[in-house]
């Protein structure tokens, strides 16, 4: 791979990017009252009118909502039962579920139903946790995700692990295009994979890495593992000081850098797209920079260095992204 560095770069360089439909708009809620975020053209107007149904729901909210449960999947379905582009349970469709389309049928698989009946949803539960303390969209999306029961017991988010993150990476993905920030050029993508590219044979480190480059890390990874006396990167790490080098920047972890991302479908990606794994947005757990070819550059775990990897050395590959900053410049 290292050989063919040039004509990696020059296929980024030069590759036609595939423009995603944007409708932009602003509002006075965080997440804005006009959809601003990309979504497949067929689910465009049903989340513009659906995304209108109560004060606490806008159309960039409940656009975020189905990405995070489906990725705008309408045949997908969880381990747990959840089905559908809304990823409704069977027992909460047959209660909340509606016919969004007239033809007589609530079907929780036809996004003509499905979008609609998760907004109603969210609005019937936004008016249940209306009286508790705190912002009432994140109540609301805590209740959606935990139930409303947990959200009264606690007096707000409940202190689990899963709820947090969900509502973080939905309000996080909601706002992200409210300061009009565009996605990276094909040249700041080729910008940020030459930057770390340069990185190759780095240690990992647990916490490591920034805008400046390699960095002493922190304690400890899931498994126990310190980067404290290492200098090097983690995964998100890498990708942080990459994008720097191109005048973009990105939070710190790889969830709450797919939220500061525009998803794009696998056969758009080109060189210096993100790459992300996990089994959902808020369950993101790595990332790497798209090389082209079925291949990535990243910082895999402790006890590697950053290198090239195959985009299949993880089984959850979870989606493609191009990061996106209200600082955005070209280079």
């Amino acid at each position: 791979m290292r050989a063919s560095t040039a004509a990696v770069v020059g296929i980024g360089a030069t590759a036609a990017v595939a423009a995603a439909a944007l409708v932009q708009g602003a509002g006075d809620s965080p997440a804005g009252k006009a959809l601003s975020l990309a979504v497949p053209a067929q689910y465009q107007s049903l989340i513009e009118d659906a995304g209108n149904t109560c004060p606490e729901v806008s159309p960039n909210l409940l656009a975020a909502l189905l990405t995070q449960e489906s990725g705008f999947n309408p045949k997908a379905s969880s381990p747990v039962g959840a089905q559908g582009i809304a990823q409704f349970m069977p027992s909460t469709w047959e209660t909340h579920g509606i016919d969004g389309n007239g033809d007589g049928k609530r079907d929780v698989w036809d996004p003509q139903d499905a979008i609609p009946s998760s907004a109603k949803y969210l609005c019937t539960i936004a008016e249940d946790v209306k009286d508790v303390p705190g912002n009432k969209q994140s109540n609301m999306l805590a209740a959606y995700n935990a139930g409303s029961g947990a959200v009264h017991k606690y007096g707000g988010i409940p202190p689990y692990k899963e709820t947090q993150g969900y509502v973080r990476s939905i309000t996080a993905l909601a706002n992200k295009n409210s300061s009009g920030g565009t996605p990276a050029t094909a040249d700041q993508g080729v910008t940020a994979l030459n930057a770390a590219q340069k990185m190759l044979g780095k240690p990992y480190s647990w916490g490591g890495g920034n805008t400046n480059g390699p960095s002493k890390g922190t304690c400890c990874s899931p498994k126990g593992r310190s980067g404290a006396s290492i200098t090097g990167f983690d995964c998100s790490g890498l990708t942080l000081y990459a994008y720097a080098k191109a005048g973009i920047t990105l939070p710190r972890t790889a969830a709450q850098q797919y939220a500061a991302s525009e998803p794009i479908k696998r056969d758009q990606a080109k060189p210096g797209d993100l790459v992300f794994y996990g089994t959902s947005a808020s369950g993101i757990h790595h990332v790497g920079i798209y090389v082209g070819g079925g291949y990535m550059l990243d910082a895999p775990r402790p006890g590697t260095q950053v290198r090239f990897s195959p985009l299949e050395s993880m089984s959850d590959l979870f989606g493609f992204a191009r990061p996106v900053s209200p600082n955005n410049k070209e280079i």
